[in-house]
């Protein structure tokens, strides 16, 4: 099989999802996207929490969080899809030193126009009944950021896409990058090679593989993290506020008549397994959730699974153009892809049809900044 199209996205996580239509409603021509799962949203996208924040600790998350939310909240209105959209806000349990580093984060979410409140100890509780606060020394709470369905919001960028003539390929694994004269020609897949002068590597944790396969080398790391939901106990939340332990960054919201909750690991290391870490959730996951929230101690676990983040060095993400004219960048976004994805994909969209992007600057996120050293550290990572 030979085929052609004007732009090829490798990924049927949101991002792609989100590139694919926005690529077609901008005129972007013959749009074909490929997916190796047999339905989009079934990486990391469908193992995610499905949190948006505008509480982040660098100017440019905020900035794409400010560009995205709305896109989040607006989608069923602006589309005609349900979406299942909560806003009970975000809270940051503060509970060491660093309070000082988050009262400044929210002076500058504040500045750019975020409604970042400081509250104490007490307020936070009756935010999140049930949370101890003994040694809390701040929190932090954003009412506009919240929970939207994962899975939703790519089946909707995915149905969209396809009304605005975009292909969508499922089962088709992509293993290779063509090029010639550093000069994308298309891909190569298991049935064949599409030609096409753009490709756009949103593959998620195995963009770098990717990438590789024409020589460009992308500083991410697939990093496992275990999810737990449980059911119903006593003390539940009755509000799907997102409540974070700063020092830790264990988590937790309502989900159904329990919650689900996560945490990233100390001892974390690049895999690409996908198995649950039982020694991990037994040791380290539920002894954090049962000292920042003690009602869970009574609940039983429900389900478990494990999704992988796509780590940069400096937490952001890589968008943007690569040494390889054609191919496009959209990968590392460490656990905040979701929530940056309908951004993301009209950024890309005006990179590829209007040779320039101008919704968001987004010039500090190329891929070049690794080699000049021209890190910036997201602190805010969950």
């Amino acid at each position: 099989m030979t085929d052609v199209a004007d732009v090829v996205v490798v990924g049927g996580g949101v991002v792609g999802a989100s590139a694919a239509y926005h690529l077609a409603a901008a005129g972007a021509g013959r749009v074909l996207l490929l997916e190796r799962a047999d339905a989009v949203a079934t990486g990391s996208t469908g193992a995610c929490a499905g949190g948006f924040r505008h509480q982040f600790s660098s100017r440019i998350n905020i900035e794409l969080s400010l560009a995205s939310v709305p896109m989040i909240l607006g989608f069923e209105q602006e589309h005609g899809l349900p979406l299942d959209v909560i806003q009970d806000g975000y809270l940051f349990l503060v509970r060491s030193e660093d309070w000082e580093g988050f009262r400044a984060g929210a002076e500058l979410q504040r500045s750019l126009g975020v409604d970042a409140r400081l509250l104490t100890a007490e307020q936070a509780a009756e935010i999140a009944p049930g949370i101890a606060i003994d040694d809390v020394v701040g929190a932090t709470f954003c009412p506009d950021d919240g929970i939207a369905d994962p899975a939703g919001l790519t089946q909707g960028y995915a149905t969209i896409a396809r009304r605005a003539g975009v292909e969508i390929r499922l089962g088709v694994e992509v293993v290779a990058i063509e090029a010639a004269a550093e000069r994308v020609t298309g891909v190569r897949t298991a049935d064949g090679v599409v030609q096409a002068p753009v490709v756009i590597d949103a593959a998620g944790p195995w963009a770098g593989t990717l990438a590789a396969s024409v020589g460009v080398d992308l500083p991410l790391e697939p990093i496992p993290r275990m999810v737990v939901t449980t059911g119903p106990f006593p003390g539940a939340p009755a509000r799907r506020t997102l409540v974070i332990d700063a020092a830790t960054s264990y988590y937790f919201h309502k989900e159904g008549d329990g919650v689900l909750a996560g945490m990233g690991g100390r001892d974390e290391h690049a895999s690409f397994s996908t198995e649950v870490d039982h020694r991990f959730v037994e040791e380290e996951l539920l002894p954090t959730a049962v000292r920042v929230f003690p009602p869970i101690e009574r609940a039983g676990i429900a389900n478990m699974w494990a999704g992988l983040y796509e780590m940069t060095p400096d937490r952001h993400p890589i968008i943007g153009a690569s040494p390889v004219d054609g191919l496009i960048l959209a990968n590392g976004f460490s656990g905040h892809g979701f929530q940056h994805a309908p951004i993301v994909g009209k950024l890309l969209a005006e990179l590829i049809v209007e040779g320039r992007v101008h919704t968001v600057d987004i010039s500090a996120l190329g891929l070049e900044r690794f080699d000049r050293g021209e890190l910036i550290v997201e602190d805010r990572v969950v």
